[in-house]
């Protein structure tokens, strides 16, 4: 008799992720899609918020030089000022680095934080810590944001309601995951490069050489084999969840929504090329296209940000451009197709970087200052918040925390600033504890 319930390697659901994970090649399809689609029946019948807003998360992981992007400090000593001259912005009497010129001049479109204190100087911590707005808790596994969204909004159509493109985070201490909420909230995760001209995603289309008419037999086929094993089992309630992921899987292979949001080939090349021609433009455009389709948060990745050597070359050469291009066209095109109201636009990292340089021409982590943007869903453009001492080691005016980029992150996303969920115990978990940033909201 085929086991497809066994009594071992469970979830706190008590069903078995790998066991999840096996229905499509017991089916011939292939599918490997993570279980939070078991999910999808029950999560699309739960309440929606009167403004449906969507969030396009940036994650720098490493964490990204506030001193040499939108805090500098051009008088204060070579020792802290660094490499970079400072432009003129947008916004008259705010400057910023000179290797970010496009987010200058596009700087009425976003806002920045220049009060953020991380309170946090370690990597993986800093993942769990920043992307959920709350510190690390062995005893309580805290999800992040986009978990948050999938469990209390559900789907909105066959996509995912969280997809995460790359894998640039770290997971070390749950950072980016779904924690007490269960792993069908978890994101679905593409690390396929949609620059390249090979892009595909797996898991949303048939195996080479299965046609939708096998399909239909394999289909057929388990099913005979689902009514034999149920004469005999005596878990009814964990088939029909079974039945549900499921369903949900090939309703998500087969949509046509689904084909077309990864169509990336489709898109203007002009357009393409405005977003740039590497991993993160293009990241920053499938992102757009994802939240077209359905996807409610897509969080894109980017690694290479711990700059404790060669800092400034490393900034200026590689990774800062990509970014300093595409971001700034991600909020131009949302804006001209009329989806920056209702799209929430963050740019977060781990935390910020020594104001003193480093015998290798680097910076350390630095756990007292950084910096934070965010743009769309009523954030004001041009708003430069906060303001860091001469050094920008210390923040001096208008700090926040972590916990607050949270607040308004439920605020602008339409979830109750005491949201509670229950953990697998039983507990009643209050997901957020920090203060709204009232200045952009």
């Amino acid at each position: 008799m085929l086991n497809f319930l066994p009594n071992n390697d469970q979830n706190c659901e008590g069903l078995s992720r790998r066991h999840f994970l096996q229905i499509g090649s017991i089916g011939g399809l292939g599918l490997t899609l993570p279980t939070f689609l078991a999910g999808k029946k029950l999560l699309a019948g739960g309440p929606a918020p009167s403004e449906d807003v969507n969030c396009i998360m940036i994650w720098t992981r490493g964490g990204t030089s506030h001193h040499d992007t939108f805090d500098p400090k051009p008088n204060a000593p070579a020792s802290v000022r660094g490499e970079f001259g400072v432009i003129d912005t947008a916004i008259p009497g705010i400057q910023f680095t000179e290797i970010v010129p496009n987010m200058a001049k596009n700087l009425d479109r976003f806002a920045v934080l220049r009060g953020w204190n991380p309170k946090n100087g370690s990597h993986g911590m800093a993942d769990q810590y920043v992307l959920s707005g709350q510190k690390f808790n062995a005893a309580v596994h805290y999800p992040t944001y986009g978990s948050i969204i999938s469990h209390e909004k559900g789907f909105k159509s066959a996509l995912p309601p969280y997809v995460q493109l790359g894998t640039q985070v770290d997971n070390r201490f749950g950072g980016g995951m779904s924690g007490i909420l269960g792993l069908e909230h978890s994101a679905f995760t593409i690390d396929a490069d949609p620059n390249s001209t090979s892009f595909t995603v797996r898991d949303i289309s048939f195996p080479k050489g299965v046609t939708e008419d096998r399909v239909s037999r394999r289909q057929k086929m388990l099913a005979r084999i689902d009514d034999l094993q149920r004469s005999v089992d005596l878990q009814p309630v964990k088939y029909n969840a079974l039945d549900e992921h499921y369903k949900a899987a090939l309703n998500m292979i087969t949509a046509q929504e689904t084909k077309q949001a990864f169509k990336i080939e489709d898109e203007d090349p002009k357009l393409r090329d405005r977003y740039g021609r590497h991993k993160f433009g293009q990241s920053c455009l499938l992102a757009r296209r994802l939240v077209e389709s359905g996807v409610r948060f897509v969080t894109v990745t980017d690694g290479g940000w711990d700059t404790h050597q060669n800092n400034f070359k490393s900034l200026k050469d590689s990774r800062l451009p990509p970014v300093d291009q595409a971001l700034p066209e991600l909020l131009a095109d949302l804006e001209e197709r009329g989806l920056l109201d209702t799209t929430l636009v963050c740019w977060f990292t781990d935390f910020g970087r020594t104001p003193n340089i480093n015998s290798a021409t680097g910076r350390d982590h630095w756990a007292s200052a950084g910096f934070a943007m965010m743009a769309g869903a009523g954030i004001p453009g041009g708003s430069v918040l906060g303001a860091t001492d001469d050094e920008g080691g210390t923040v001096v005016k208008d700090e926040y925390h972590s916990e607050d980029l949270g607040a308004t992150i439920f605020r602008k996303l339409g979830l109750p600033g005491d949201l509670h969920v229950h953990a697998p115990d039983g507990r009643p978990v209050r997901l957020n504890k920090g203060r709204v940033i009232e200045e952009w909201c």
